[in-house]
């Protein structure tokens, strides 16, 4: 349970840390964007009000003529284009080298960086005047990939809130299930203790009695379910490797158990197959298939148990001829809690996927289904 705790608690500080680096990354891009374009337009002005000034005053001093070229040098980043009435050029700073020598071009520029930002006139005597166009500076152009980077991460981030969401669900599940399969096992444990006490009584009064004899083979069973439940949650060992013998020892077992109008077959290979198992907690996932299966055919039909290698894997497949399911129902069949059944609890076929992927590190889904026609179930488990 504290390790539980501490995953948790390290899956949400993931989380909030990850909060913090996209709205970070947000707030610092606008910021940034609105900075540098704030501060070129300011240099624009003053670039143009120096224009103004050198226009307005004839003979302006030494130290003035300095420092207005010092603000006309200064800008190395804004492309700057300034025209007359006549869009004939006076000057241009900070333009593509390729069009530095072709005046339609520059006009053609000029014209485009109006579009961008207004152009700024600049009266000059007998009534002329000149015409500053100015646009970006490449640094701040190239800030409007800025948004799609913004928005690749907001999607990383949702992706991230997304799987991160569903893991602490289906984590909580996990534990809530397992803790409920573990209660179980204790539960039964008290009165299981108290049979095997008076079965004991009885075989003493009639030994060889077949009542007694039965009741002592629904004892051990009971002892195995139990066991079955306290090993949900813990790791089991995989000390098994007779696959075949797990497979066929079940369905001797279930063949006696289900009613006599189910043709109950079993398909195994001829040779023997070695699979690091746990046969208790495998037996328990064959019994819940062919359990779902017997209730899909409401007591009467067929059902074929099938094992059979594939590419290193091998595979177990329990198909019936029974009701089958819909496509809702076949993606819900192994979320817990999803039952179709009046009185389930939808905690079979979760617990054994639980088994089969976590425990066994295999797969188990629905290979084929279809209303009225049946459900094929299939495990693959990796060969030893």
């Amino acid at each position: 349970m504290k390790k539980s705790i501490i995953s948790r608690l390290n899956n949400w500080i993931i989380f909030v840390l990850m909060t913090i680096v996209v709205l970070t990354v947000v707030i610092a891009s606008t910021i940034l964007i609105n900075f540098l374009r704030k501060e070129e337009v300011k240099r624009v002005d003053i670039l143009v009000s120096a224009l103004k000034f050198q226009q307005e005053v004839a003979n302006p001093n030494l130290e003035i003529q300095a420092l207005l070229l010092q603000i006309y040098s200064s800008n190395t980043t804004i492309p700057l284009i300034i025209l007359d009435k006549n869009d004939q050029i006076i000057e241009h700073k900070n333009i593509p080298q390729d069009i530095e020598n072709d005046s339609g071009k520059i006009v053609d520029l000029a014209k485009k960086m109006a579009k961008s930002y207004s152009p700024i006139e600049i009266e000059i005597v007998k009534g002329n005047k000149q015409v500053v166009f100015y646009d970006n500076s490449p640094l701040l152009n190239n800030l409007r990939y800025s948004p799609y980077i913004l928005g690749f991460f907001i999607l990383c981030y949702f992706l991230f809130s997304f799987w991160f969401f569903r893991t602490i669900k289906k984590t909580d599940e996990g534990y809530l299930w397992a803790g409920l399969a573990k209660e179980t096992a204790h539960q039964i444990g008290t009165p299981l203790s108290s049979m095997i006490g008076w079965m004991e009584i009885m075989k003493l009064d009639d030994p060889d009695s077949e009542g007694v004899h039965e009741i002592e083979k629904d004892i051990e069973r009971l002892r195995t379910i139990s066991e079955r439940f306290s090993k949900i949650g813990s790791i089991p060992e995989l000390n098994d490797t007779d696959f075949n013998t797990t497979i066929k020892e079940n369905y001797d077992y279930l063949k006696t158990r289900i009613s006599r109008k189910i043709n109950f077959g079993l398909h195994l290979p001829s040779y023997d197959i070695s699979v690091p198992h746990n046969k208790i907690l495998m037996s328990w996932v064959i019994e819940n298939l062919v359990k779902n299966a017997v209730d899909a055919m409401k007591g009467e039909g067929s059902i074929s148990m099938s094992v059979f290698e594939r590419n290193k894997n091998i595979l177990v497949e329990v198909q019936d001829n029974g009701s089958g399911m819909t496509k809702q129902q076949a993606r819900n069949a192994f979320k817990p809690g999803y039952s179709t059944k009046k009185r389930g609890w939808g905690l079979g076929l979760s617990l054994a996927k639980r088994v089969v992927q976590e425990y066994h590190s295999g797969d188990i889904k629905i290979a084929q289904t279809e209303v009225g026609k049946g459900t094929t179930f299939r495990i693959m488990i990796k060969k030893g």
